[in-house]
């Protein structure tokens, strides 16, 4: 690494600082130091060559990660750009939720992972051979819909050439991802995430299979993705109260994951989950081109929904941070511990009356929104 590099010395001051990871919650600062945290408290003095950013007034937080975006850019038609969306949304960590396949990962890995750094891209690897090849307003095709492009050892095999990247496995099933396949692409899924020892990430639309059916497969650190879905399929129980698989499901340890989109999130189920207690434990965009002109919109917009149900923002800032860390397995993500993290987003809390949508049109109002204000990328202030 260049030596400049390594010596460039950043302080972030008088910003709220919230970090989970280490119950923090209070007004101080933060020094970066050669690429990664180098201490937090009040005060911190710079030294002659030290850049020093006044937030005053903004919430700092370890580097957001969305742990379900859809950002192979130009190789397939469902992505959006993760560098421009980094930029407008705060976000450090872009999780790929299974756009590529074994068939197009090289390309992925190629013209967009490696390219857009210091913005981070980490996929989950999609069960079929060739991702998520036809969604949009004018094609629209499930890939698990033809059981010829599932093919197990393609998947085991560029998980192992790229293990350094990929993250887990994604599989999407429902009446438009899976059609007559049903189920069966799911259990397909199960074994080559058991054979890779990663996660697996399901996506269910309208059934079949139902949320029972999905539900009762995953294994402790499996995600279930668009968790707080409406009618049909959706988690709660009508009149009230979790269905009794999602809770068996939770017990056993199975993550939670809210996967907004354009379908997938709805505001009655919300807040009839956290009625009955059940929050998720993490929550993200899915970002993708018929989502990002709203309803998701991105992810502080989506975190932002969820602070006008009720969640209070340290819990949103966990649900992104720390928790979506630990879903993908890598704990130095998601943490401003000195000595490990290397990335913060700044946003201001910005008080207006604000209207939010969800996937079926129903409007929240709030008093407030989440306005992206700036993000430390590798130690270093990122314009």
């Amino acid at each position: 690494m260049h030596p400049e590099r390594n010596a460039h010395d950043l302080i972030l001051r008088g910003a709220r600082v919230i970090d989970p990871s280490q119950n923090i919650d209070r007004v101080t600062d933060v020094r970066f130091t050669a690429g990664v945290v180098a201490a937090i408290g009040e005060q911190l003095q710079p030294g002659p060559s030290t850049e020093v950013r006044d937030l005053r007034g903004q919430v700092l937080t370890p580097g957001l990660i969305d742990l379900h975006t859809h950002v192979y850019w130009g190789g397939t038609a469902i992505s959006v750009d993760a560098v421009a969306l980094a930029r407008s949304s705060a976000t450090a960590t872009f999780v790929d939720a299974g756009t590529a396949g074994a068939g197009n990962f090289p390309g992925f890995r190629k013209h967009v992972i490696e390219p857009s750094l210091p913005v981070r891209i980490l996929p989950l690897l999609n069960l079929s051979y060739a991702g998520i090849f036809a969604f949009s307003s004018q094609v629209m095709v499930g890939e698990c819909e033809d059981l010829r492009l599932l093919d197990l050892n393609e998947c085991v095999r560029v998980v192992q050439e790229n293990a350094d990247l990929i993250v887990g496995i994604k599989v999407r099933v429902g009446r438009g991802a899976s059609g007559n396949s049903g189920i069966a692409p799911l259990d397909m899924a199960l074994e080559v995430a058991e054979a890779v020892g990663l996660p697996l990430m399901a996506h269910l639309d309208h059934p079949p299979p139902s949320r029972l059916d999905v539900s009762s497969r995953l294994r402790a650190g499996d995600i279930l993705t668009h968790c707080f879905r409406p009618f049909p399929n959706a988690p709660s129980l009508h009149g009230g109260g979790v269905r009794p698989e999602i809770l068996a499901a939770r017990e056993r340890g199975v993550i939670f994951d809210i996967g907004h989109g354009g379908g997938s999130c709805g505001f009655a189920t919300s807040r009839a989950m956290l009625a009955a207690g059940f929050k998720p434990d993490v929550i993200s965009s899915d970002v993708h081109i018929l989502s990002i002109a709203g309803p998701a919109f991105d992810l502080l917009h989506t975190l932002g929904k969820f602070h006008a149900l009720g969640m209070t923002l340290p819990e949103v800032v966990a649900c992104a941070t720390l928790n979506a860390a630990r879903a993908i397995r890598r704990p130095e993500l998601g943490t401003l511990k000195p000595g490990v993290g290397t990335d913060a987003s700044v946003f201001e809390v910005i008080s207006e009356p604000t209207e939010y949508r969800d996937v079926v049109g129903e409007v929240a109002h709030s008093n407030s929104r989440l306005q992206a204000r700036g993000l430390v990328l590798a130690g270093r202030w990122w314009t």
